[in-house]
């Protein structure tokens, strides 16, 4: 099995070698192929107007000036020259990617990407408490990962889904299980700007996250999931029509 790795947090990330790691206890022949720079936040989004630089730095493992989007695509089109890609995995990002945090996550358009190329593709995401100064607890991804991923692989994964699956902030031992779950909301209400001044009074600004509105999560989600110690698992679809929508909106202009 050939396995294509990558990330959005960057070539030279921890959570990067984490997931090769990951990988390596599944196959011998593992690539990676990941962002030069840290690209978290910047979505599916591809390079159009920039030529991408690619840069190899090791053993098949390749740094390249883009996105993640871009990563896989140079990957599989280029790095490997059409040579069959069995798996995607993308990650393990240092931070959860739940509820709407798949809009924005560079982690989960690679492995969106995969998807689209027609390759079995999973994201991976370890939540941690980033203002606690403890590091996350790569040791729980490293630990459960490898199952989850055979499992979801002998189940069988349909070209048009990937797999989003998020490790709680805790040890491996305080795991509770493994929790299938559909994606929750984090509540846009702990978006904020956080103004600041530079050093000549110049004002800039940061897109930050309140940490104290506290916003019970609904039960049953991804959200919800992790807060209770369970490894969140989500199916995501590329297909994002919404069918009831449509169905109404069909009638409403069948008479046009």
């Amino acid at each position: 099995m050939r396995i294509l790795v990558t990330n959005d947090d960057g070539i030279h990330s921890e959570g990067l070698d984490v997931c090769a790691e990951i990988a390596r206890t599944l196959s011998e022949d593992v690539w990676i192929v990941a962002p030069e720079q840290d690209q978290s936040g910047v979505a599916h989004s591809l390079s159009l107007n920039d030529p991408l630089r690619l840069r190899q730095i090791g053993d098949r493992r390749y740094a390249v000036r883009g996105t993640p989007t871009d990563c896989v695509i140079m990957g599989v089109r280029h790095v490997l020259d059409g040579k069959q890609v069995d798996l995607v995995l993308s990650g393990v990002n240092r931070g959860r990617n739940v509820g709407e945090d798949v809009i924005y996550s560079g982690t989960v358009a690679g492995a969106m990407e995969g998807a689209l190329l027609g390759i079995p593709s999973l994201a991976l995401s370890q939540s941690y408490k980033s203002r606690s100064g403890k590091p996350p607890f790569w040791e729980t991804g490293l630990r459960y990962a490898p199952d989850i991923i055979r499992g979801v692989l002998d189940n069988g994964v349909r070209k048009d889904v990937l797999v989003n699956i998020n490790f709680p902030d805790c040890a491996p031992e305080e795991v509770k299980g493994v929790a299938v779950t559909p994606l929750g909301r984090r509540r846009q209400e702990r978006l904020h700007i956080d103004k600041r001044l530079d050093g000549r009074n110049n004002p800039y600004y940061w897109i930050a996250y309140s940490h104290q509105l506290k916003i019970e999560p609904e039960h049953g989600t991804d959200v919800a999931a992790i807060e209770d110690r369970h490894i969140a698992v989500t199916p995501l679809k590329i297909d994002i029509t919404d069918a009831p929508t449509m169905t109404r909106l069909a009638k409403l202009f069948e008479k046009n």
